[in-house]
């Protein structure tokens, strides 16, 4: 009976044993089964990661590319967005591919983005850059001094009440003296050594590339072509007989070769056109305010005769004068909400002997720039100051000259003091001579920041040379796919 009893116990625990076997097995190939399935998966997550990490480089390479071609000169104010490549057709690169976008933010900063794909799996990133200001559209004064003078001087001084004031930085191509108590309110940068003040020397910047504008056919005025409809006429209150165009007419606002002025341009070589209305009322106040300058109205502006001429070119290949016997001001004028804004190219000299103001100091614009004329020797120059009389005192605009400024009677007998809103820019130099005796005619220089912070647009603004521009990287971040 013990034995019987003992080989049933003996069979229960072989019994017991087998279905713990049994069981074990089973959890064993459970596990076998998960461990495969999750090394499957490890394995397809690390080729993820390794495609992502790839596309990442990918994009990074193509964002470093794109910003190389933004500082070669891609993108200028005329460019809204460059997009290179596609996610169909993108530009080869290790193994995968990418294409980039840059949006031109017009207030001094690009985006550029970067898209990459590698194994199906894409990546992003983007870079935000902020132009130089260094540059001609943040600087109040700038001399370029292109032709390499080293005994090149940016002279500012004046003692008291006759002080020099710059509000705005500055540069000189070669030095800056600053004397008395001349007040610069703004950055100095000089290519060479600053004297009497602080600031980075060893700086060199771009100059405006004038000549690469193509004005002659680009501009969407030829007023000398529109000239060739000119009658010869007297104007009793501007002066003399001019050549002279309809009112309908865009150059309607010059008159050419005044016989009245013929002592101040005796000395010219080309045409001399003059920058004054005979549509409009004549106003021979001194006092040296909008509402008191002898108006100049643009042709279809406000519901006057014409198509609207305001935000266009104008391109005269000859001299530009503002200049009248009888007159101590023109004031750029709207009667209405649209803003008067011009640009005046000139293949010649400019002559700046009246004050030119805006109506409206918010709104109005206007660019004046003289270029070099190879065939004239002493050309593309701003020349300021009356040849007769010290009448010159203001002048709202933005001023670039290809070749220098120079003055023109701001002696004893001139201007006391000179104000300029909006920036001076010389390819070459700054060179105005403002010491006579124990007198110092006093420049003062606003500088107006409307076209550097993109508030206010003109047409055909010269941009620096192409490959010049300096742009800083102000972030860089990977961002979602889009």
């Amino acid at each position: 009976m013990r034995m019987q009893s003992g080989s049933k116990q003996g069979r229960g625990r072989r019994g017991s044993a087998l279905l713990v076997a049994l069981i074990a097995v089973m959890v064993l190939a459970a596990l076998a089964a998960g461990l495969s399935s999750y090394s499957g998966s490890v394995k397809r997550e690390n080729e993820s990661d390794e495609q992502a990490a790839r596309a990442l480089y990918v994009a990074e390479a193509g964002l470093s590319l794109a910003i190389g071609s933004v500082r070669e000169g891609a993108v200028d104010e005329q460019v809204d967005e460059l997009v290179v490549g596609s996610q169909q057709e993108p530009l080869p690169f290790s193994g995968g591919g990418y294409w980039y976008r840059v949006e031109n933010g017009h207030d001094g900063t690009v985006t550029v983005t970067s898209t990459a794909e590698v194994g199906g799996v894409r990546q992003a990133t983007q870079a935000v850059l902020e132009s130089s200001d260094d540059g001609i559209y943040h600087s109040a004064l700038f001399a370029g001094n292109v032709s390499g003078d080293p005994l090149y001087d940016m002279k500012f001084g004046g003692t008291g009440i006759q002080a020099d004031v710059i509000n705005g930085n500055i540069y000189s191509g070669r030095n800056v003296l600053v004397t008395g108590t001349a007040q610069i309110n703004g950055q100095i940068r000089a290519a060479g050594a600053i004297s009497g003040g602080s600031g980075d020397t060893g700086k060199t910047l771009p100059i405006p590339d004038i000549a690469g504008m193509n004005y002659a056919t680009t501009a969407h005025y030829n007023v000398n072509a529109l000239f060739s409809s000119a009658t010869y006429k007297s104007h009793s209150t501007l002066g003399g007989r001019a050549w002279q165009v309809s009112e309908s007419s865009p150059a309607h606002i010059f008159r050419r070769n005044p016989n009245d002025r013929t002592s101040a341009t005796s000395s010219t070589v080309k045409d001399d056109y003059f920058l004054e209305d005979p549509y409009e009322a004549v106003s021979t106040s001194s006092t040296v305010a909008p509402a008191n300058g002898t108006r100049i109205t643009l042709a279809g502006h406000d519901g006057n005769p014409g198509s609207n001429a305001s935000n266009k070119v104008y391109y005269i290949d000859g001299n530009l004068w503002i200049h009248n016997n009888n007159i101590f001001s023109f004031t750029l004028f709207n009667s209405g909400s649209d803003p008067v804004r011009a640009t005046f190219v000139v293949r010649g000299n400019i002559y700046i002997s009246d004050n030119i103001l805006y109506q409206n100091a918010t709104t109005g614009a206007l660019a004046m720039i003289a270029m070099k004329d190879p065939a004239v020797a002493n050309s593309g120059n701003i020349y300021f100051g009356d040849p007769s009389f010290g009448t010159l005192e203001r002048m709202d605009s933005f001023m670039y000259a290809e070749n220098n400024f120079f003055d023109n009677n701001l002696s004893a007998s001139g201007s006391a003091k000179v104000t300029v809103n909006g920036n001076m820019t010389a390819g070459n130099q700054v060179r105005i001579n403002r010491d006579h005796g124990t007198q110092h005619s006093k420049l003062t220089v606003n500088f107006d920041g409307r076209i550097a912070s993109g508030a206010v647009t003109l047409p055909g603004l010269p941009t620096a040379a192409p490959g010049e521009v300096d742009w800083n990287v102000v972030s860089w971040r990977t961002v979602a796919v889009r």
